[in-house]
């Protein structure tokens, strides 16, 4: 079966060059393909449709990303993006500077019970520990030992009404500048990502707590997925209908600058 997992970078890779060979920018780049009536971005969107479809098909809803040997962990998990929110964002910085005492991680939007959990309560929680490979769009692999709460979990005990299609992640970090002001972070995900039993809410890494450059105080990490699809410094979790009303309207920060929303690997 592994053997029929599709290569995501590959087929962005491919699609781009079939395209005016256009190739999409590193994480810590912007897209032109922002622009919301580009017939190029159309056709890449139409492209990640069917990818996402397919993938869908051939590995199933529950099927497991590969999991490694503790001896396989060869080097720390490598930062990447944005590293420090205390250098722009007042409220994390103090919640650093309080060895995280006063954070809380919300569950809101389309449920039956808001939820509001503190770092120790998350971490009283049933755990799941998963030594998986981190892949980056831009090429590279890490793999390292995620620690933390099933996502399942905390969408059960809030209750996901009907109506909801997909989950939210809004975080602590800010991008951008320059010619623009910057922009809130925020990724998401489907409810069958959401409730994957390797979907975690990570709190510790390689048998330590998160740092911050790896997303502390919490992280989410959709195993099945790229790089960009595991959002740092996570602070709600929303679930909703659709995504019209954050950013772009393309269900994250780097989709909203041309990158495709499932990423899937």
């Amino acid at each position: 079966m592994a053997d029929l997992i599709l290569n995501r970078r590959r087929l962005i890779g491919l699609s781009a060059a079939g395209a005016s060979s256009l190739v999409l920018a590193g994480c810590n780049q912007f897209d032109f393909l922002a622009r919301r009536n580009d017939p190029v971005r159309d056709f890449l969107e139409r492209a990640n449709a069917l990818t996402y479809q397919a993938q869908r098909a051939l590995v199933g809803e529950q099927a497991l990303a590969r999991e490694f040997a503790e001896s396989e962990i060869r080097q720390g998990q490598r930062p990447n993006g944005s590293t420090d929110p205390r250098q722009n964002v007042e409220e994390y910085r103090a919640l650093v500077e309080s060895g995280f005492a006063g954070y809380r991680l919300r569950v809101t939007g389309l449920v039956e019970t808001e939820k509001s959990y503190t770092l120790a309560e998350l971490m009283n929680m049933p755990s799941r520990s998963q030594i998986t490979r981190h892949d980056c769009v831009e090429g590279w692999s890490c793999i390292a030992r995620w620690t933390g709460v099933p996502l399942a979990r905390l969408l059960d005990e809030a209750g996901v009404k009907p109506a909801a299609k997909f989950v939210v992640y809004h975080c602590y970090d800010r991008l951008g500048g320059g010619l623009s002001a910057p922009e809130a972070y925020y990724e998401s995900s489907d409810l069958i990502d959401a409730f994957h039993p390797q979907t975690i809410c990570a709190y510790g890494l390689n048998n330590g707590p998160l740092p911050v450059e790896n997303g502390a105080p919490v992280r989410i990490r959709i195993e099945r997925a790229l790089g960009y699809k595991q959002p740092k410094y996570v602070h709600t979790i929303e679930l909703v209908e659709g995504f019209a009303q954050y950013g772009l309207g393309q269900g994250g920060y780097w989709e909203d600058h041309g990158y495709d929303w499932y990423g899937g690997i």
